[in-house]
C-alpha cells in the first residue's frame, strides 16, 4: 500500500456543517452561480464563480478534465462467513489493462462507511453476476493503518459495465439529501466517459464562463484523468488513475508558459495528468496511461502556476497538491477564510481560484486578510 511521505501542513476544522447537500440548480442558483475564492499573494476576495473571466488575463490557458462520470455504485450482496445475502453497497473504481476490477466495499445503504474486513474469495452476487475478490488493491493493508483492506481486486463472471449502466447510480456518501441522476455529475466538458467520480472542480463552469474567457484571450486546453474512487482515509495517497494528455494540448501549454503566460489547472485531476507528463527538459509531452504521481511539496508541480479547486477535507492527499501549487501558507489562508465565509465543502460546493505569485519569504508580509 502506498502511504504519502508527509502530511498537509494545512489545519482547520472538519466542515460538518458546510457540505453542500444538492447541486446548485436545487438550491436555486445555477452552476456559475456557486462562489469563488480569489487567493493571491496580494490578499483574498470573493466572486461567485461566473466572475472568473474576471480574475485570468490575456495569454493565460485554463487546462480542464475532459473524462465524464459513469455509473460506479450498485447495490450486492456478499457471501462472508458463510453467511449469504448481506447486503452492502458496492463501489466501482475502474477495470484494470488485465480485464480485472478496483472495487470498495461499503455499508448499506448510504456508503457512509468503508467495509474493511472483507478476505479474498468473498463473493458478491450483483443481480446474475458475480464478483469475486481475489487480493488487497494494490497490496495488503492498504489502509494507512494497516488495520484491513479498502481496495480489492476482483473478477467479474459477466459484464459488471453493464450492469453498472443498467442498474448503477452515480457514487455517492450519506451527506447529500437525496440521490441525484448521472447528469447531475456531468461538467459541459464531459465527453470521454471513465470516471468512478465527478471531476468536480469543472462543474461550475458555463458556456457563458467559457464564452468571456475566450473572447477574453484566455485559451482552453483539455486532457483526461478518469478518477477512482475519492474516500479516502488520512494519510492515504490517492490510486494509479488513467490519464491522457494530447500532442496538442502539450503543444499549447508548452507555447504558454514560454510566451510568459500562466497554466491553471481546473482540479487536482487535470494537476496531476500535466505533472505526470513533464519530461526531463521541463516540457510536457504527449502521454497516456496509468499514473501514480503524488503531487506534494517534497515532489511539487513544475508547470501548473493556478489551480481552480473544491474544498477538500482535512488529511486529505489532495491538500498536498494544492500545497504544492499555491504554496502552504497561501493554502491555509484561504482555508481559513472559506471556513469563516461558511463555504460549502465536496462536489456539489463552492470553488476556489489559487494564484502563485510571490515567493513564500515575500508572502509572509502580504496582506491575507478578508476583503469582500
Amino acid at each position: 500500500m502506498k502511504t504519502l511521505s508527509s502530511t498537509p501542513t494545512t489545519h482547520f476544522p472538519q466542515p460538518d456543517l458546510s457540505i453542500a447537500p444538492a447541486p446548485a440548480e436545487q438550491r436555486g442558483l445555477a452552476r456559475d452561480e456557486v462562489r469563488l475564492l480569489v487567493a493571491t499573494p496580494a490578499g483574498i476576495t470573493h466572486a461567485r464563480f461566473r466572475d472568473l473571466p474576471d480574475q485570468l488575463v490575456p495569454g493565460d490557458l485554463v487546462v480542464v478534465n475532459n473524462s465524464a462520470t459513469v455509473a460506479g455504485e450498485i447495490d450486492a450482496r456478499m457471501d462472508a462467513g458463510g453467511r449469504a445475502g448481506t447486503k452492502i453497497v458496492l463501489h466501482v473504481a475502474g477495470q484494470l489493462d488485465d480485464g480485472g476490477w478496483v472495487v470498495e466495499l461499503r455499508t448499506w445503504p448510504d456508503a457512509s462507511a468503508a467495509i474493511l474486513g472483507a478476505e479474498p474469495d468473498v463473493h458478491l452476487e450483483i443481480g446474475d453476476l458475480t464478483l469475486t475478490l481475489l487480493a488487497p488493491y494494490p497490496g495488503e493493508g492498504s489502509t494507512p493503518t494497516g488495520h484491513g483492506n479498502r481496495l480489492w481486486r476482483a473478477t467479474v463472471d459477466g459484464n459488471l459495465r453493464r450492469a453498472l449502466d443498467e442498474g448503477g447510480r452515480p457514487i455517492a456518501y450519506g451527506y447529500l439529501d437525496r440521490r441525484y441522476p448521472l447528469s447531475a455529475y456531468q461538467s459541459v466538458f464531459a465527453t470521454v466517459p471513465g470516471s468512478a467520480e465527478m471531476p468536480s472542480a469543472g462543474r461550475p463552469f458555463s458556456q457563458a464562463v467559457i464564452t468571456r474567457l475566450v473572447a477574453a484571450g484566455v485559451s482552453i486546453a483539455p486532457v483526461t484523468l478518469h478518477t477512482g474512487v475519492s474516500s479516502q482515509e488520512a494519510g492515504e495517497a490517492p490510486q494509479t488513475e488513467w490519464f491522457e494528455v494530447p500532442s496538442w494540448s502539450a503543444a499549447l501549454l508548452n507555447a504558454t508558459r514560454a510566451a510568459g503566460g500562466r497554466v491553471i489547472a481546473v482540479g487536482t485531476t487535470v494537476t496531476r495528468a500535466l505533472e505526470s507528463a513533464v519530461g526531463a527538459d521541463g516540457s510536457v509531452h504527449e502521454a497516456r496511461g496509468w499514473t501514480d504521481r503524488v503531487v506534494s511539496p517534497q515532489d511539487p508541480a513544475r508547470v501548473v502556476d493556478g489551480l481552480i479547486t473544491g474544498w477538500h477535507d482535512p488529511q486529505a492527499s489532495h491538500l498536498l497538491l494544492v500545497e504544492s501549487v499555491a504554496g502552504s501558507e497561501l493554502t491555509q489562508a484561504a482555508y481559513d477564510a472559506a471556513v469563516a465565509q461558511g463555504y460549502l465543502w465536496h462536489e456539489f460546493g463552492d470553488s476556489a481560484l489559487l494564484l502563485r505569485g510571490a515567493s513564500q519569504s515575500t508572502l509572509s508580509g502580504c496582506d491575507l486578510g478578508h476583503r469582500a
